[in-house]
C-alpha cells in the first residue's frame, strides 16, 4: 500500500528525474548501496529506510541548481562552484516543507558533503558532530561520482576507486565505515554488485 510517506519520495524523485536524468541515475545507485550497507550493518527496518530513502535524495537540492551548471561539460568556475554548495540547504529546505520527514533523512541532505576533518559544507562539522548516516552516505556518493563514466571522463576501476577512499579516510571520511564499505565489496564480490547497480 502506498503511504504519504512513499509518495512523497515517489514524487521528490520524479522532480530530481525531471530535472536531471544523470544525476536521478546517480542517486539511485546510491541509494542501492546504502540498502547493500544497511544489510551489511545489519540495520533494522526503520533504519534501512531512512539510510536508503536519505542516500537516495541526498541530492534533491540540485533541483534548484541552473540546467547550465548541472549540464556543463568544461570544469566549473568559483560561480558554479558556489551554486553547487548550496543544494544541501536546498534539499533541506525542500523537505522541511513537510514536517513527517524523519529526521536521519533530513541529516543525510544536510550534512553528506561534511568533513570529518571538518573542512566540508555547508557547517564544517567535523568527526562525531556528522551524523552516522551522513558520513555512510559521503562516502557511497563519493565512490558512485568515482566509478560512473562522466562526459569529460571515464569512470574509476574498483581498484583505483579503493585507494582514493582510503587516501582520504580519517580526513574526509571516517575511516571506520570506509573500511566496513570496501569490506562489504570484498565479501560480495565487486562484479556481483557492480552489475546489480547498472541493471
Amino acid at each position: 500500500m502506498l503511504t504519504v510517506d512513499n509518495l512523497l519520495f515517489l514524487g521528490k524523485m520524479r522532480l530530481l528525474a525531471e530535472k536531471d536524468l544523470p544525476t536521478y541515475q546517480h542517486s539511485l545507485r546510491v541509494g542501492a548501496l546504502c540498502k547493500r550497507m544497511a544489510a551489511y550493518l545489519h540495520l533494522d527496518e526503520q533504519q534501512t529506510s531512512q539510510l536508503v530513502q536519505g542516500g537516495c535524495l541526498h541530492d534533491i537540492g540540485k533541483v534548484g541548481i541552473p540546467d547550465g551548471i548541472l549540464n556543463k561539460t568544461s570544469p566549473l568556475t568559483p560561480g558554479d562552484w558556489a551554486f553547487i554548495r548550496q543544494h544541501p540547504e536546498v534539499g533541506t529546505t525542500i523537505m522541511l516543507e513537510h514536517g513527517d520527514v524523519d529526521k536521519e533523512i533530513i541529516e543525510i541532505i544536510q550534512y553528506h558533503h561534511e568533513r570529518w576533518n571538518g573542512e566540508g559544507y555547508p557547517h564544517g562539522l567535523k568527526g562525531y558532530e556528522i551524523p552516522v548516516f551522513a558520513r555512510i552516505c559521503a562516502i557511497i556518493d563519493t565512490y558512485d561520482s568515482m566509478v560512473s563514466d562522466r562526459p569529460y571522463r571515464r569512470g574509476l576501476s574498483f581498484e583505483e576507486a579503493e585507494q582514493e577512499l582510503l587516501r582520504h579516510s580519517g580526513t574526509q571520511f571516517d575511516s571506520y565505515y570506509v573500511d566496513l564499505f570496501l569490506n562489504l565489496f570484498h565479501t560480495v564480490g565487486v562484479n556481483p554488485i557492480s552489475q546489480e547497480l547498472h541493471e
